[in-house]
C-alpha cells in the first residue's frame, strides 16, 4: 500500500479480539450482556435520583451526571463492535473512526473530571459540614459540571483535529475493537511527532491534574476524619465517601493497568483485552458500587424498580382488554 492523502476514502479494519468464527457468538453475547447491564444499571441510578426528592443534593446530582456519561461512554464503542460481529464485517469508515475517537476521548475525560468534582464535593461535606449547603450551591454545582463538559469537549476536539492532519494509507488495520487514538497515530503514513507530543502532554495534564485534585481532597478528608473522637463518627464520615473512593480506585487502576499492559507486552491484542476493564467493566460496575454501599440510592432504586414492576402488569392487562 502506498501512502497518500487518501483519508477521505479510507476504510479502517477493526480486528477486535479474535478472528476465530467460533468465538464470535461468545464475544457478542458477553459484550451485549455487559452493555445491557451497564446501560440499565446507570439508567436506574438516573431515574432514582430524579424521582426521589431526598436525593436532590449535589452528591447525587454529580452521580446522575456520571451515570449518564457512563452510558454514553460505552455506547461510543460497543454498539459498533456488536454490529460488526453481527454483519461479519470489520470495516469502519474514516469519518466514523474520527467520530468514535472524538466521543471516546470526550466521555473518558468527562468521567475523569466528574470524579474530581465529586471528590471536591466530599471534601467540602466532611471538612466544612456547616457551610456545605452554602458552598455547594446549585450555581456552583452547575458551573463545575459545565466546566467539565467544556474542558472535555475542547480536549477531544484538539485530538480529533490533530488526527485529521494525518495522512493514512488506503487501507489500515487497527488491532483493537474500537478506534483508539494511539493506534490510529501509529498507523499514519505521515510524521506523527507533533501528535505524540500533544497526546502525551495533554494526557499528563488532563489525567495528572484531576488525579492530584482527588489526592489532595482525600488527604484533607483523612485528616478531618482522624480528628473525630468517636469511632462511630469516623465510620459515618468515611461511609459518605466510600462509594466514590471505590469508583476512583477502579477507574484509575484499570486505566493504569491498560497502560502497563501495553507498555510491558507491546502487544496490541493484550492492550485491547486490558482496555475492556476500562471501557466496559468499570461503567458497568459503577451503579452496583453505589447502590450496594449507599442506603439512599438502594432505597430509591428499589422504589423505581417497584414502580416499573407494578406498571408493567397494568400495561399488559390493558393490552389484553378487548
Amino acid at each position: 500500500m502506498e501512502p497518500g492523502n487518501n483519508t477521505q476514502f479510507s476504510e479502517f479494519f477493526l480486528l477486535g479480539f479474535s478472528e476465530d468464527p467460533e468465538l464470535q457468538p461468545l464475544i457478542f453475547g458477553l459484550f451485549f450482556s455487559m452493555y445491557l447491564i451497564g446501560v440499565f444499571g446507570n439508567l436506574l441510578i438516573i431515574l432514582a435520583t430524579i424521582s426521589d426528592s431526598h436525593l436532590h443534593i449535589p452528591m447525587y446530582f454529580f452521580l446522575s451526571n456520571l451515570s449518564f456519561v457512563d452510558i454514553c461512554f460505552t455506547s461510543t464503542t460497543i454498539p459498533k463492535m456488536l454490529q460488526n460481529i453481527e454483519n461479519q464485517s470489520k470495516v469502519i469508515t474514516y469519518e466514523g473512526c474520527i467520530i468514535q475517537v472524538y466521543f471516546y476521548i470526550f466521555f473518558a475525560g468527562l468521567d475523569d473530571f466528574l470524579l474530581t468534582v465529586m471528590a471536591y464535593d466530599r471534601f467540602v461535606a466532611i471538612c466544612n459540614p456547616l457551610h456545605y449547603t452554602v458552598i455547594m450551591n446549585p450555581r456552583l454545582c452547575g458551573l463545575l459540571v459545565l466546566a467539565s463538559w467544556i474542558m472535555s469537549a475542547m480536549y477531544s476536539l484538539l485530538q480529533s483535529l490533530m488526527v485529521l492532519q494525518l495522512t493514512f494509507c488506503t487501507e489500515v488495520e487497527i488491532p483493537h475493537f474500537f478506534c483508539e487514538l494511539s493506534q490510529m497515530v501509529q498507523l499514519a503514513c505521515s510524521k506523527t511527532f507533533l501528535n505524540d507530543m500533544v497526546m502525551y502532554v495533554a494526557s499528563v495534564l488532563l489525567a495528572g491534574g484531576p488525579f492530584a485534585g482527588i489526592l489532595y481532597s482525600y488527604s484533607k478528608i483523612v485528616s478531618a476524619i482522624r480528628r473525630i473522637s468517636s469511632t462511630r463518627g469516623k465510620l459515618k464520615a468515611f461511609s459518605t465517601c466510600a462509594s466514590h473512593l471505590s469508583v476512583v480506585f477502579l477507574f484509575y487502576c484499570t486505566s493504569l493497568g491498560v497502560y502497563l499492559s501495553s507498555a510491558a507486552t507491546h502487544s496490541s491484542h493484550s492492550s485491547a483485552t486490558a482496555s475492556v476493564m476500562y471501557t466496559v467493566v468499570t461503567p458497568m460496575l459503577n451503579p452496583f458500587i453505589y447502590s450496594l454501599r449507599n442506603k439512599d440510592i438502594k432505597r430509591a432504586v428499589k422504589r423505581v424498580y417497584g414502580i416499573i414492576a407494578i406498571e408493567r402488569p397494568i400495561v399488559l392487562g390493558q393490552m389484553k382488554c378487548p
